[in-house]
Parts: structure tokens; C-alpha cells; sequence
């Protein structure tokens, strides 16, 4: 039996203004693809998420925390199901305890009330919301339904009790027109909450809404907060009592400056609960943003009020009413404050904020950006100035692949999110976390492959019918053996940094320039001009803690050395040998033409030639497959390159003893499997022996025959679902044994011991998971063994495993190994 411990998960989190909620007691959830994920915002040790609840089958929209419930979470789905997330109290580990599956469509939002209630509210885009109530018991019930009239899908919800009145509520919505609807559940006249008001004033769709009472006092008015598509914050005064409150100071008739031709209607709607008057009416018209307005947050100070907004201006700001006129005000503004926001698919631009949330104590502030990470800023209480501190990153889309530096100093993965990322260790004192610590490449083009060339340099492969080669620059070099410990040999040749041109998709190597030099480009619109929000200073990287998201999205790129080019379609897969002399490379094909295997040559970054070079010739590349080559591995001593496909055979390529450059098929299987083969690996053994698995449920161990010719299947495993990835440990371990990594398209992971010298025994490792563990939501796509020294071999007793899925999740887990 082996303990298996988590060392590190990272997944980025849903573009969706309701996808996050920050409870009371410090925990922080938010949607990630398919999970529900936790995390520790103000956490000591700043490590990353605590876990990844997997339950929903599609991308989760919205969660929240029962306030006062013990931490139970709300959490809603594209799948068209809500479900209660109940918090072990001895534990602190979180089950599904119910799944509600009333809803005929995506849940796209979910409101609590902000004090202590049993009651939560979900809309989705089947045009209706749903009251839920609680029991003792944290069961929930379906306690009324309503069919949105006039029809339009609701985005934003907000719940509140009507101030004065002792149990009736006021329910806020809005959505896909630019209308707020109030439904008031008066206890006395029944459970069900009835249409009292319709408010106007937006010109676009509504994203957010949030109650607040303007004081403590128990029958103050109600606030209510709509943020807007129209760029726009509306506040509305919910007030108890037959007369209309004073009219507020935002409603001055000189705001029309800002808002020509348009006039600020202060229309009273008036509705009765309980035998009690009340009106809702607008109060206030907030106006400071560029775009989109995604989400506002209320907090309350003394007494005073601040409104947390998030837009797609790339801004977080925070309001409050000005102490003399009343108008509300922007008091803070962090985020992106440049007019120079660059490409939203490259360098430069966040893509705006999604959502904004305090803490429970007010004093930090997070936001969601476009690149799935969070940033975070702390309130300086002496300066008075909010500074940015250390947040969480994760891929937002399938990670396809990944691969340790040839050291095992860090993991480097890519996404379909158009993403390279660099992941190391932060080491200081006695502590340490991992840490996303650099975006190597931000790209135009899903990537699909990777590999490292040693421990400065990668080559990855894209949706595009070339490689691209890429060398790490100084700043990242220092920054790497400040805060981990690297050992990095400074090269004269580094560059300092890298830039990406405006219309460019090449990483291009730069010098850093003083604090106070400044750049200016001649021709703004030439290919190569730089975007001036991307130039590296010296001291930008000169960093005490890991890179804030600005800096991962603008200053960590490493700068694109090579283009390696000959496929004719998309590139499916790569793998750079060893010793670093060679990278073997096919693309997507449906046709023998194009199912080639290519080798290049990292000396010249050519497409490697015969020996002796012949005048005008060019080697051909490597064939054996009709179908695309979905896997290239070589051999730990280099002397073997494996390839299996979708057209369920494998191929073994042997190289030349007289060119170290050359290889010749040796060896094949046209049936190796009776589907297509999705992975394969060495083992590490001077036995040459290879594992392949296919989407036929099967794990195929192949070695070689007595006479050391060809290679024959020696052991068999069966898995209940296709296999889509495997490796092997780099070393043979402690045991005298070879350990298999497996995992499944449903995303299950299994670890199996194969035992050479007794006739390739295949046995399961019992692995103890951690309690917070769940496997991926979705197919594991690659599974990497953190490399061991070869001197090692027979006494090491742990691993650490890296794993990589269709659910945007990247794991790291250490496996301590038993003793016998």
C-alpha cells in the first residue's frame, strides 16, 4: 500500500460573473471547467487550490455559500443540474449530499440572502427561476417555480428580506433585456413570491445584482446594486413607508451631461408585505467604466457603504457616496490603467474582469481575468493603497500536453487555451508551494505538444504545421534561482527577455531597458513595432515571491530561436531524444502522404540529412503509418524510436550505428491493438520494453523476443474504459521494480509494478488518495513521471507524477513507495 500526497493542483477558473463566491470563514469556491474548486485566498503558506470537488458533468456557472450554514456551497451547471456541497465539520472535506435537477436548462446564476436564511434562488436559461428552502437536515425542496414574463433568460439574481418586515423577502431579476424585475414573497398572503415591479433605466443586458441594507439599524432601506452591458451602475432604494425617500444627490439634473438626450427617471413603484408600504426607486446613476460591466459586491464600513465593481475594462474599482454631496465616487481603481491594453489574445490585455469579490474582513480584494487566473490586492492600512499580492493561475481550456525539464526542476504544460506555463517549486525557509512562474508562450493557435530540450530550452507543436523552438531568457533564468534554488549557468547569449510584435505570433528576444528610459516607436502600425505596455524593465523581474498575473501575461515570454517546418497539416505530436540531439515530429493525416514521421537535427535545425550528405538530397522522412501518429517516443538510450497511431499499429526505429541521425524501421505491428493507440512508453530496464495502450480498454506490454530480433507481447492489462495515456518511472525503484502510471478517458488514474525478471509480473499498486482528491472531471491526456538521476536506480523510494486533463486540471502527486 503507497501514500499518495498532493503536491500541487491548478486549474483556471470559468469566465462567469456568478462562477465565485468568498465565504465567511476564509474559503474561497469557484467554478473550473466541470469542478468546483477551493482555495485559501489569505492562506499562510500561499499555497494553491485545496481541491477540486468533481460531481457536475458540464462547465459549472455559478456557486455560492449558505451564509451561517456551516460552509454549505450552491453550486449550478451547464448541465442543467444544482448541487449542495456539505462540509465534514472534524474533516473539513467536502461531499455532494443532493443533486437538484428541476431546471430544463443551463443554470446560469444563484442568489443567497446575505443574512441568515434557508432559502436560495436559481435562474437558468430555460427562462425560469426556482425558490429552494433547506431543512435541518440541509435537504432541499423546490418550493415555487417562475416562468419569466416577458420571456428572457435570467443572468443575475438577488435575494434579500424586505427591511421592517419579519419574513418576507424581495427577489431581484434580471438578464437578457434591460429590465429589473421584483417579486415579493409577503408572508402573509403565502409562500409565493408575486411580481410587484419592473424597473427601468438600463440599455443593455443586466450581470449583476446585490442587495445591502444601508445601515445596521434592522428597518433601514435596502439597496440595491444592477450592473450593466450599457457600461453603467444603477443604484434602486427599496424604503418602508408611504412616503418617497429624498431624492438622491445622483439624480441631479447635470448628470445629463454625461448621458445626452436621456433623462433619470424617479419613477416610485410601490408594493405592500405584511400590511407595510414600501416603493422602490432609482437612487443613483455610476459612471467610470469603459465597457462591460460583469459584477458589484457591497461591504459595509461603519457606517458607510462600498461597492466593489468588476468590468471588462479591465479595472476592479470601489465606490462610496462623497461625505459632503452624497454622489458615490471612485475611491480605488486597481487593474489595468493603460490606454495601451494590447492584443486580447496576446500579450498586453487581460481581456477584462469577470467577477470581483472582498473578503470576509474587506481589507483584500480578488478578481477573475480572461486567462482563468485570480489576482489579489491587500489594503495598506498605514499608506492607505491597495497592493497586489500573490493569487492562483490555471490553464482555461483541455491541457494537452506536458513535460519535465530533463532535470525534473520544473513542469512545463500547454493548453488548447493557447498557453505555455512554466510550474516550479517556491522555496523559502521551511516552507513551500508551487507556482505557476512563468507563460513561456502566449500563442494565436491551440497548442498540442510539448517537450523539453534541456533544462533552457523547448520545442512545442501547434494547430499549424510548424514547431517552434524557444530559449529562456535571463530574466526568467534569475528569477527561477532566486526563488527556487535552480542552479541556472548564466549564458552570455541569453537574451535579457521577450516581446511579442503587435501582428506578430513570434516571440521576439529583447534587452531590458532602465526604469526610466522610454521607447517609442517610429510606425505604430509596422509588423515588428512594439507594444509599449510589454517592454521589460530590469527591476521587473527583480521579485521576492512569484509572478502576479501581469507579469506572467506580459514579462515571462521566452523568445522563439527557431521555426522548424515540412508537415502539411496540423501537428499532433513531437519528442526530443534524450541526449538532445534530435526531435522526431508527425502531423494530423488521413492519408499515408502525410502520416510521416520527420526527424530534425538541433545543431543546424534542419530536417536531418543521409550520411554522408549528398548534394541536393534530402532524407526522407520515416513511414510506417496510414493514419495520424498520435505518440513518438524514444528509447532511454536513444537507439530505439517508438510511434503508435489511429490506425492501431506500432512501429519501432532503430538507430544507426554509423549516423547518430539516421533511423530505419525494424520492427511493427499492424495489429498491435484492436483500436487505435492513443499513448506509449519506455521502461527504463536495459530490457528493451515498451507499454502501448489503446481505446480498447488495453495496456500492452511488448519485449523483446530470446533471439533479439523483434518484440512480442509479454503481458496484458485491461482497464474498464480506453486508455489514454501511460508512462513509466524513469528509474527502476527501490523494489527492483518498474512502475506504470495509467489513466482513462473517464479520468481515472491507476500505478501498476511490472516485475522483468519474473516474467514481466504485473501487479496493481494499492495507493492510499488523499481525502481531497478526486480524479479529473474529464480524459487524462498525459501522465509524466518526474525524472530521477540514473545513479538512483534501486534505491529510490518515492515519485512524484504529474498529471494532465481534458478538464483544464494539472496535478502533481508525490508517491511515497512501500519498504518490501
Amino acid at each position: 500500500m503507497s501514500q499518495l500526497v498532493t503536491e500541487y493542483l491548478a486549474a483556471g477558473a470559468n469566465r462567469h460573473p456568478s462562477a465565485a463566491d468568498w465565504d465567511i470563514s476564509g474559503l474561497l469556491a469557484f467554478g473550473a471547467d466541470r469542478s468546483v474548486a477551493l482555495w485559501q485566498p489569505q492562506g499562510e503558506n500561499l499555497q494553491g487550490l485545496l481541491a477540486l470537488l468533481s460531481g457536475h458533468t458540464d462547465t459549472v456557472n455559478a456557486v455560492k455559500f449558505i451564509p451561517e450554514s456551516s460552509g454549505i456551497i450552491v453550486s449550478g451547471s451547464v448541465d442543467k443540474t444544482l448541487r449542495v456541497w456539505n462540509r465534514d465539520p472534524s474533516s473539513g472535506l467536502y461531499t455532494c449530499i443532493q443533486t437538484l435537477s428541476d431546471h430544463q436548462s443551463s443554470v446560469n446564476c444563484v442568489a443567497v440572502s446575505s443574512h441568515s436564511s434557508r432559502i436560495f434562488v436559481s435562474g437558468a436559461a430555460d427562462a425560469t427561476v426556482k425558490i429552494w428552502a433547506l431543512d435541518d437536515q440541509n435537504v432541499a425542496s423546490l418550493k415555487q417555480s417562475i416562468s419569466i414574463a416577458p420571456r428572457f433568460f435570467p443572468l443575475a439574481l438577488a435575494l434579500s428580506p424586505l427591511a421592517g418586515a419579519l419574513e418576507s423577502y424581495v427577489l431581484a431579476i434580471a438578464g437578457t433585456k434591460d429590465i429589473i424585475q421584483l417579486y415579493v414573497q409577503d408572508s402573509q398572503q403565502g409562500p409565493d413570491f408575486k411580481l410587484q415591479a419592473t424597473l427601468s433605466g438600463h440599455e443593455g443586458w443586466i450581470r449583476s445584482l446585490e442587495f445591502t441594507q444601508e445601515s445596521f439599524t434592522p428597518t433601514s432601506d435596502l439597496i440595491l446594486s444592477s450592473a450593466s452591458q450599457d457600461k453603467y451602475i444603477r443604484l434602486w432604494r427599496i424604503h418602508q413607508g408611504k412616503e418617497l425617500p429624498a431624492a438622491a444627490a445622483s439624480a441631479d439634473p447635470s448628470l445629463g451631461a454625461f448621458m445626452p438626450g436621456k433623462s433619470l427617471s424617479n419613477r416610485a413603484h410601490r408594493f405592500k408585505a405584511e400590511g407595510l408600504d414600501f416603493s422602490a426607486t432609482f437612487e443613483a446613476l455610476l459612471l467610470g467604466h469603459d465597457d462591460w460591466i460583469y459584477s458589484t459586491k457591497w461591504r459595509a464600513v461603519g457606517n458607510k457603504l462600498q461597492l466593489l465593481s468588476a468590468s471588462a475594462d479591465n479595472s476592479l474599482a470601489i465606490w462610496e457616496p462623497d461625505e459632503t454631496s452624497g454622489v458615490w465616487v471612485t475611491i480605488a481603481r486597481m487593474g489595468e490603467i493603460s490606454a495601451e491594453k494590447g492584443s486580447t489574445t496576446a500579450t498586453g490585455s487581460t481581456g477584462g474582469f469577470w467577477t470581483g469579490l472582498w473578503s470576509p474582513s474587506g481589507e483584500t480584494v480578488v478578481c477573475l481575468g480572461r486567462t482563468g487566473s485570480w489576482r489579489l490586492w491587500d489594503h495598506d492600512l498605514s499608506e492607505d493603497r491597495w497592493i497586489q499580492g500573490v493569487g492562483i493561475s490555471g490553464h482555461t481550456q483541455s491541457i494537452t500536453g506536458i513535460a519535465w525539464s530533463k532535470e525534473g526542476e520544473y513542469l512545463l504544460s500547454t493548453s488548447s487555451d493557447q498557453t505555455t506555463r512554466l510550474h516550479a517549486k517556491w522555496k523559502r525557509e521551511d516552507l513551500f508551494s508551487w507556482h505557476e512562474m512563468a507563460r513561456p508562450q502566449i500563442h494565436g493557435y491551440d497548442l498540442n505538444c510539448i517537450d523539453s530540450l534541456g533544462s533552457s530550452q523547448f520545442v512545442s507543436g501547434a494547430d499549424e504545421k510548424l514547431l517552434r523552438v524557444f530559449n529562456e531568457p535571463r530574466a526568467v533564468a534569475s528569477l527561477l534561482t532566486k526563488l527556487c534554488g535552480f542552479s541556472t549557468s548564466y549564458q552570455e547569449s541569453m537574451p535579457d527577455a521577450a516581446n511579442m510584435p503587435v501582428l506578430g505570433l513570434s516571440n521576439k528576444a529583447i534587452e531590458a531597458v532602465d526604469d526610466g528610459q522610454e521607447i517609442v516607436n517610429p510606425n505604430r502600425q509596422d509588423r515588428d513595432a512594439i507594444d509599449p505596455a510589454s517592454i521589460v524593465h530590469k527591476s521587473t523581474l527583480n521579485l521576492e515571491h512569484p509572478p502576479l498575473e501581469d507579469h506572467l501575461s506580459r514579462h515571462t515570454l521566452w523568445p522563439e530561436t527557431e521555426k522548424l517546418y515540412g508537415h502539411g497539416y496540423e501537428i499532433s505530436c513531437l519528442a526530443a531524444s534524450h541526449d538532445g540531439s534530435l526531435i522526431a515530429t508527425a502531423c494530423k493525416a488521413t492519408s499515408i502522404d502525410h502520416a510521416v514521421i520527420r526527424l530534425f537535427e538541433t545543431k543546424t535545425w534542419h530536417e536531418a540529412s543521409p550520411f554522408p550528405p549528398l548534394p541536393q538530397c534530402v532524407k526522407p522522412p520515416l513511414t510506417a503509418h496510414s493514419l495520424t501518429v498520435t505518440r513518438l517516443r524514444f528509447s532511454p538510450d536513444d537507439n530505439y524510436l517508438l510511434s503508435v497511431g489511429r490506425d492501431r499499429q506500432w512501429a519501432l526505429f532503430s538507430r544507426s550505428t554509423q549516423d547518430l541521425n539516421t533511423y530505419t524501421q525494424t520492427s511493427s505491428n499492424p495489429k498491435g491493438h484492436s483500436r487505435m493507440i492513443l499513448d506509449a512508453a519506455w521502461t527504463p530496464t536495459i530490457e528493451r520494453i515498451f507499454a502501448t495502450a489503446g481505446r480498447d480498454k488495453e495496456v500492452k506490454i511488448w519485449g523483446m523476443d530470446d533471439e533479439g530480433v523483434d518484440f512480442s507481447l509479454r503481458a496484458s492489462i485491461k482497464e474498464e474504459n480506453a486508455v489514454t495515456a501511460v508512462d513509466f518511472t524513469t528509474v527502476v525503484m527501490g523494489d527492483g521494480k518498474v512502475y506504470l502510471a495509467v489513466g482513462t478517458e473517464v479520468g481515472r488514474v491507476r500505478v501498476y509494478t511490472l516485475d522483468v525478471k519474473k516474467n514481466f509480473e504485473v501487479k496493481e499498486v494499492e495507493l492510499i488518495f488523499p481525502s481531497t482528491y478526486p480524479f479529473p472531471e474529464k480524459a487524462i491526456t498525459q501522465l509524466a513521471w518526474k525524472p530521477e538521476s540514473p545513479s538512483s536506480t534501486g534505491t529510490s523510494k518515492t515519485a512524484e507524477l504529474a498529471i494532465a486533463s481534458e478538464d483544464s486540471s494539472l496535478r502533481i502527486y508525490y508517491i511515497a513507495y512501500p519498504s518490501s
